[in-house]
């Protein structure tokens, strides 16, 4: 049933409200998690050094672009469900789950450690977030799949330049 919109709600949703509430939760916690890779990527991007800097340099540039776009993704589709979605710097500071990334200059190998250890971490999160969505609500859910799918891939690449 749809929600009337009010100021402070004007999107209305076709979602129950315990729908929307659990689709709005992981929809916001992944835009979070995405913002925080996306900065992680690029404090990475500025700071590697080693034989390898320019691969990783590249690569760090798909990671973040790939991590910008889902965050607009995630982003968007919490919009559609009347879910404010809420990126700010001290939202992201405040509710980030992930791993900090060490300041200064970061040897090469040290780089790729530091990026397969982050992608793993948030892959699990999406992964635990696409079970809680699966009956709220399966358009979220389909969305968080995509997430996963294309981080995992980026984690096995990642993987591989340590092999």
């Amino acid at each position: 049933m749809a929600h009337p919109a009010t100021t402070a709600n004007p999107i209305t949703t076709v979602l129950e409200p315990e729908q929307q509430r659990v689709a709005g939760e992981v929809l916001c916690a992944t835009v979070v998690d995405l913002i925080d890779l996306s900065l992680i990527g690029k404090q990475a991007h500025w700071n590697v050094i080693g034989p390898r800097f320019r691969t990783l340099h590249l690569a760090l540039d798909e990671l973040v672009d790939t991590a910008r776009d889902f965050t607009d993704s995630a982003a968007e589709r919490a919009t559609a469900i009347g879910v404010s979605p809420d990126g700010r710097a001290r939202t992201v500071a405040g509710n980030s789950s992930g791993d900090t990334f060490p300041p200064g200059w970061q040897q090469d190998g040290d780089v790729v450690a530091a990026v397969v250890a982050t992608l793993g971490a948030v892959v699990r999160r999406l992964r635990e977030r696409i079970g809680e969505s699966e009956k709220a609500d399966p358009v979220t859910q389909d969305l968080l799949i995509a997430v996963a799918a294309r981080l995992e891939q980026l984690h096995w690449m990642w993987q591989a330049q340590a092999a």
